[in-house]
């Protein structure tokens, strides 16, 4: 099957890409990666307490951040994906977590990935800064790193001019914690920035990097192993070694933004393609990270 792919490449050789430069994509959960480095911005700036309790709550910050605050996900809701399909008005966030509280149970055993724990992390990045998150994204990433195309997509119309037709059909308000969009070249741009220093002080990249593990080898994509870092998917891809980053999906899109430090040159590669197969945009992440040897 011909896989309609659009990625970029940066390394420290220089960068490539494929697909028109002004196509503009859904970033889903690669937005979990992005509100994971504004809290360690915050943090940096004494503004944010990794370790504390939230108000009200049970869990941390650092516990949100790795998914490991015990949290249920809408995700698991069927009713949550039948209404996306049907094309209805999103559910407000109380409405969502009062059909997940009846649904499901208020606690989960061990690790779970939540989209839920994203948005209490983004409700309280909002708070600790007194600034939405949109706004945030600018100032602590955009700015300092000159991109142009990257916003936080808050209704319907957003998603209007983006590649792929199905985008205006949706609603980014369907994605709890908010979804950005913006071209393959800036996103691998952030997490390229990330991972050579250029956004954070080490010592707060490596808090990111402590990754917990979550599993081995997962069927029909590239993982040989899998942890859970701050915001990003960290363990070993087949034919590539230690993979960095975060893979994402809606109902029409997928995306696979990776670095690659084992590598030569230690790529970053971002791909986005058409169709719902997480593995697929994942292979294609470590064919172009690979074929640069």
């Amino acid at each position: 099957m011909v896989v309609e792919l659009h990625a970029s490449v940066l390394t420290t050789n220089g960068s490539a890409a494929s697909g028109p430069p002004d196509a503009r994509f859904p970033y889903w959960s690669f937005t979990k990666t992005i509100i994971a480095i504004c809290a360690m911005k915050l943090m940096q700036a004494g503004r944010l307490d990794l370790d504390a309790t939230l108000p009200d709550q049970s869990f941390s910050m650092w516990e949100l951040l790795r998914h490991d605050a015990r949290l249920p996900d809408y995700g698991q809701l069927p009713d949550y994906h039948r209404a996306v399909a049907g094309g209805g008005l999103p559910w407000t966030a109380q409405d969502m977590l009062d059909r997940v509280a009846t649904a499901l149970p208020a606690r989960t055993d061990g690790w779970t990935y939540s989209n839920i724990g994203y948005m209490f992390a983004r409700d309280h990045l909002q708070h600790c800064a007194d600034e939405v998150f949109g706004d945030m994204v600018q100032r602590l990433i955009c700015r300092p790193l000159g991109l142009k195309t990257v916003r936080l997509a808050t209704a319907q119309q957003d998603f209007a001019g983006l590649h792929w037709p199905e985008a205006a059909n949706y609603n980014p308000a369907w994605v709890y914690h908010g979804c950005l969009i913006g071209n393959a070249a800036e996103a691998a741009r952030i997490l390229h920035a990330l991972m050579s220093g250029e956004l954070l002080a080490p010592s707060l990249t490596r808090k990111m990097l402590d990754a917990l593990p979550v599993g081995g080898a997962l069927q029909g994509r590239p993982w040989q192993s899998c942890g859970y870092g701050l915001g990003l998917m960290i363990g070993r891809m087949q034919g590539a070694g230690l993979a960095i980053g975060h893979t994402g999906g809606g109902p029409f899109s997928t995306n696979a933004i990776y670095h690659f430090p084992d590598m030569p040159n230690a790529p970053t590669v971002a791909t986005f393609i058409h169709g719902t197969d997480e593995g697929a945009a994942e292979y294609q992440a470590v064919r172009l990270a690979t074929g640069l040897r």
